[in-house]
């Protein structure tokens, strides 16, 4: 019997395309629900200790939260190739070390550009409207005064990070990841690993965006892209 699968999701959230993304390369069928950034009422009955954050995976009567989380628990769900947790000592743990720094470098900058100019933020805007199954006045809600919210997030998290220039921390990124794939396959050598997941959801969150060719300019990492993209469409097909 088929145990029913469901990502409650934020379109753009970049968390939340590292467990398509995990989904898809693993041929897992799922259903997506779309959650109200600010109401938040389409989460389903979380653990108390659990923060109320996208994404959430519920599958069959388990429910899962925290995207890295997800990632570490999705094999022992569903123990089909790929799998995204090495078997070797080292190499997992190199591989967590990446998804970390995915998370914590990559993921973070990213909101500074895809909302750092008022035309990137309304198209943002548009783009969570035109995703999303909210009511109108809730959907016009998010297209009209999305863009100055979003505007205001990308000024805090570059403050926070002591930073002034998305951009060049997307480069600083792209350098370091450049650096960790080297002449392999993927990040970890010649297997997909949970990094290399965690970075093509970071990735593909912004492919309506300018960032997107830019990080595909490189060809060391459009060919690695290209690869998982390869593998991510087979698995779906």
């Amino acid at each position: 019997m088929h145990t029913p699968v469901i990502l409650y999701q934020f379109t753009l959230c970049p968390f939340c395309n590292k467990i398509r993304a995990a989904l898809d390369l693993k041929g897992i069928e799922y259903e997506t629900v779309e959650v109200s950034p600010r109401t938040k009422v389409e989460l389903p009955e979380l653990p108390e200790e659990a923060p109320r954050k996208v994404p959430v995976l519920r599958i069959g009567t388990d429910v899962l939260y925290d995207s890295t989380d997800i990632l570490m628990q999705l094999d022992a769900f569903f123990p089909n190739e790929p799998q995204l947790l090495p078997t070797d000592p080292k190499a997992k743990e190199a591989a967590e070390e990446i998804e970390a720094w995915v998370d914590e470098q990559f993921i973070k900058a990213l909101p500074t550009v895809i909302y750092g100019s008022w035309s990137n933020a309304a198209r943002a805007a548009r783009t969570i409207g035109r995703a999303s199954k909210f009511g109108f006045f809730q959907g016009m809600g998010v297209k009209i005064g999305g863009p100055a919210i979003m505007r205001l997030v990308a000024g805090r998290i570059l403050k926070k990070a002591g930073r002034t220039d998305g951009g060049a921390w997307i480069q600083e990124c792209l350098d370091q990841f450049e650096t960790w794939l080297g002449e392999s396959k993927f990040v970890g050598g010649d297997e997909m690993t949970l990094a290399d997941v965690a970075m093509l959801g970071g990735i593909t969150c912004v492919d309506e965006f300018p960032v997107y060719n830019d990080i595909l300019s490189r060809p060391k990492i459009a060919a690695w892209h290209q690869r998982l993209v390869a593998m991510r469409n087979q698995a779906i097909a």
